[in-house]
């Protein structure tokens, strides 16, 4: 399990993030909602490594995770950014095989080309291998860099026991037509299906209704309700989170 115990993280000497517990369990789909300037990225940069905290622990197996050799905490957690900067003229097929790195040693090159090319397809961007990166459109890179990562969580292999891995995701779908948004979040429920643990910050209410197992709902650095879509989507929540009236519908 990734769990994050009464934390308080920031930036510089201010809290973005106060007092927050989460945890995200093999084989469910966790979406974090909130208005800009939430924390919702700032929790996923906490429990992802990339944020120290400053009160609390977040762990993963029970382990913090400063406690884990990079290599090996690479393998178990993957990170889509919002924006991920590369100005090198590699191919698409080359920056997928980027995450293949916390495997030097322990795979071969013939697995690692196989684990790329799975990934590609997953992310529907076969057709881009050999394209180059920088000429890709913000949502073409987008998809490649989803394919990155799933390439560095072996996302078509087999965990050893009790080796659950976990992908952060953040605003995946920010860049993306209708048709890929959705192509993104199956592959994080597929994920999921295939016993990961999936954390991903979503503005979209409708997409997280739909894809979420469970939902948690920021607000100036705190969670104010969490639970299943259809317990913390309400017309009440919503408003006195996002302060603007809705009615909400159920397909």
């Amino acid at each position: 399990m990734l769990r994050a115990d009464g934390i308080d993280a920031g930036f510089g000497p201010v809290d973005i993030l106060r007092d927050i517990a989460l945890a995200v369990s093999p084989g469910e789909t966790v979406v974090l909602l909130g208005p800009n300037g939430a924390g919702k990225s700032t929790l996923l940069a906490a429990m992802s490594g990339a944020l120290t905290v400053r009160r609390g622990a977040v762990t993963l197996d029970e382990c913090a995770l400063a406690d884990w050799p990079q290599p090996l905490l690479a393998r178990r957690r993957a990170v889509l950014a919002q924006h991920s900067a590369l100005g090198f003229p590699f191919r698409a097929l080359d920056v997928v095989l980027l995450g293949r790195s916390p495997w030097a040693g322990a795979t071969s090159r013939s697995r690692d080309l196989a684990v790329a090319t799975a990934c590609l397809a997953e992310a529907a961007v076969t057709h881009l291998a050999d394209r180059i990166y920088t000429t890709l459109s913000g949502g073409e890179r987008q998809r490649v860099q989803l394919a990155r990562v799933l390439a560095q969580i072996d996302f078509a292999g087999t965990p050893a026991d009790g080796e659950a891995r976990y992908l952060l995701l953040d605003e995946p779908t920010a860049s993306l037509d209708p048709a890929h948004q959705q192509l993104t979040l199956a592959t994080a429920r597929r994920a999921a299906a295939r016993g990961m643990g999936v954390l991903a910050v979503l503005h979209d209410l409708n997409l997280a209704a739909m894809y979420a197992d469970r939902i948690a709902v920021m607000r100036a650095g705190r969670i104010v309700a969490s639970g299943k879509p259809a317990d913390v989507l309400t017309e009440a929540v919503v408003e006195s989170v996002f302060d603007f009236t809705v009615r909400i519908e159920r397909h």
